[in-house]
């Protein structure tokens, strides 16, 4: 081989490399994906699929379920029947948004009668409850209710602590308790974030059994940084125990 057809062999095989180089270098970029949180596969130190391990999400194995005590069904005189439930998320390290319920509504005998669906957030370590006012039109005495979340469709994530800002409430007074009961709270806010629509949930207990026996709930439609606003929350019949509690619960959604 002379010297020009050396020469054009090697230009043809260095062509040949660069080429074979694009083409591999091309095919990896296509084809190859390099693992990550969601890629639908147990990878690199997941525990289980796309959770665990490094992932910010974590698998239902590693955290506690939620506990749905039996909600309560509050019936007044002229028989609407209100509904208050708690929803506990025992862990401190996870929260998870938009938690799927269904709560179901029996007459006396088992016999279904309704249902309510919805969603809710679930802080670390926090109880949070559910006020449904009117869930039956007129009930009768000794109705059941049933709450429901299904742990396998939670997806929590990995938290160090309580990622909201809660404002403080404090209740201020309670009048007419023989009547028609009143109670009065503020809401306030120390924080640099402005709230809108803020639903706070009033909860009567009765003090020696700690049950709740009548509940209510209104809406703050803002609150500016470094306020203060107060809320009403009434009931037109008194309460079924002179002896009671009062706690008034604002809902925060998890940002």
């Amino acid at each position: 081989m002379n010297w020009a057809a050396q020469r054009r062999f090697t230009i043809v095989a260095i062509i040949a490399i660069v080429v074979l180089v694009i083409v591999i270098t091309s095919a990896t970029a296509l084809f190859y994906k390099a693992p990550s949180c969601t890629d639908h596969t147990q990878n690199q130190d997941e525990v289980g699929v796309d959770c665990g391990g490094s992932c910010p999400y974590l698998c239902t194995s590693q955290e506690q379920a939620p506990v749905t005590p039996t909600p309560r069904l509050l019936m007044n005189r002229a028989g609407r029947i209100d509904l208050v439930a708690f929803v506990q998320n025992r862990n401190a390290d996870a929260a998870a948004k938009n938690v799927a319920y269904t709560i179901k509504i029996y007459s006396p005998t088992l016999t279904y009668i309704t249902s309510v669906t919805g969603t809710l957030d679930l802080p670390p370590r926090t109880t949070v409850p559910l006020f449904i006012p009117g869930v039956v039109a007129r009930g009768v005495p000794g109705m059941h209710a049933t709450l429901d979340v299904e742990p396998a469709a939670i997806m929590w994530y990995r938290v160090m602590s309580d990622p909201r800002v809660v404002p403080k409430v404090d209740v201020l007074s309670s009048t007419d308790l023989e009547t028609a009961p009143r109670v009065g709270a503020a809401l306030t806010n120390s924080s640099l974030a402005t709230f809108t629509n803020v639903r706070l949930i009033a909860l009567v207990r009765d003090a020696t059994s700690g049950n709740v026996i009548a509940a209510s709930a209104t809406i703050v439609p803002q609150l500016l940084p470094q306020s203060r606003a107060t809320a009403i929350f009434t009931w037109n019949e008194p309460f079924t125990s002179r002896s009671i509690t009062i706690e008034v619960v604002p809902v925060i959604q998890l940002p």
